[in-house]
């Protein structure tokens, strides 16, 4: 592993810190997975939290992304996402059966640019809007600050497993 990263610039507007350090956090989880074959990808190293592999760590932030700007931020349509199906077993945006590391990898970097194109289009201060969860209507500021967090927690994540599967360990 051999990263090339860099941070946002210190004297960046808002907008460009914030989109910089969730790309930089996004960057970091995805490098996590590189060189990792299909059954290390899927193996649990936690076992009190099977789901947490690298794996599955892609797919939550997959959904996640999806649930905090195309859901919740858009207004868009939740029943395509299991984070809001109160059928499924709470864990199901951690599912991975049936999905290679290519696929899972793929379907995250195609919301993470879904996701760059809705906060390329709005601005910091455009309120979340779907009428079904009025709790979460903050601005788009508040969503890109927790995604940075949450996306930075969970690379944090995919650290410590990754280093438990085969020892790699690697910091920016």
């Amino acid at each position: 592993m051999s990263p090339v990263f860099e941070r946002p610039p210190l004297l960046a507007d808002e907008r460009t810190a914030l989109t910089g350090w969730l790309k930089l956090q996004r960057k970091i989880l995805r490098w996590k997975c590189e060189g990792l074959g299909e059954a290390d990808a899927h193996r649990s190293v936690v076992p009190t939290s099977p789901l947490m592999t690298m794996a599955g760590l892609i797919v939550h932030m997959r959904w996640v992304e999806h649930a905090w700007l195309e859901i919740l931020f858009l207004g868009g349509d939740s029943t395509r996402n299991p984070s809001f199906d109160v059928s499924a077993d709470e864990d199901a945006d951690w599912f991975t059966d049936g999905l290679t590391l290519a696929q899972v990898l793929a379907d995250y970097d195609a919301q993470c640019v879904r996701s760059d194109e809705i906060v390329a289009s709005a601005s910091l201060d455009d309120v979340a809007r779907h009428p079904d969860f009025p709790r979460n209507h903050g601005n788009l500021r508040w969503i890109l600050i927790h995604l940075i967090e949450e996306t930075g927690r969970h690379a944090g994540h995919a650290d410590i497993v990754r280093e438990l599967l085969d020892g790699t360990k690697g910091y920016y």
